[in-house]
């Protein structure tokens, strides 16, 4: 029997009970039912009091199981998002790499094209040097040869 009937038990005895008059409330008692229920609690209490540990045990570990889960949670989430953070640092690098690429290959395209250009200059000026001396060459060999006509 639990605890619980027990006491109920001692009260329906109590409500039963011969009540004295003028005396306050006091009432006569079979004291044999009583101490009978009073054994039969302490006999109940030490299994009411080993239950009641087993529910609280059982919800202890519900709970450390939930805490556990939720850490493993917490924890799997953190590394998503240190992945995600790594995998945007790596895109960022690559953007940066990239233009960097980008800026050294300009810098190279304009290097070439400035030397093209003085490199085309310079040629452009011999040629120029050439034709000039050239035709300095020719207008005194056409003048020579008129002049040789006038003499004849």
């Amino acid at each position: 029997m639990s605890i619980e009937n027990l006491i109920r038990e001692m009260e329906d005895i109590l409500e039963n009970s011969w009540g004295l008059p003028m005396s306050g409330g006091r009432v006569v008692l079979n004291s044999k039912n009583i101490r009978k229920i009073l054994e039969d609690i302490r006999l109940a209490l030490p299994q009411e009091i080993v239950q009641a540990q087993k529910v609280i045990n059982e919800r202890n570990r519900i709970i450390e199981g939930a805490k556990n889960e939720a850490e493993a949670m917490i924890k799997l989430s953190e590394e998503k998002i240190k992945m995600m953070v790594s995998q945007s640092e790596i895109v960022k690098s690559a953007q940066i790499a990239a233009d960097n690429i980008l800026a050294d290959a300009k810098s190279k395209a304009e290097e070439i094209k400035k030397s093209s250009n003085e490199y085309v200059t310079e040629m452009m000026k011999r040629l120029d040097e050439s034709v000039t001396q050239n035709l300095v060459e020719i207008r005194k060999a056409r003048q020579a040869l008129e002049s040789g006509r006038e003499q004849t």
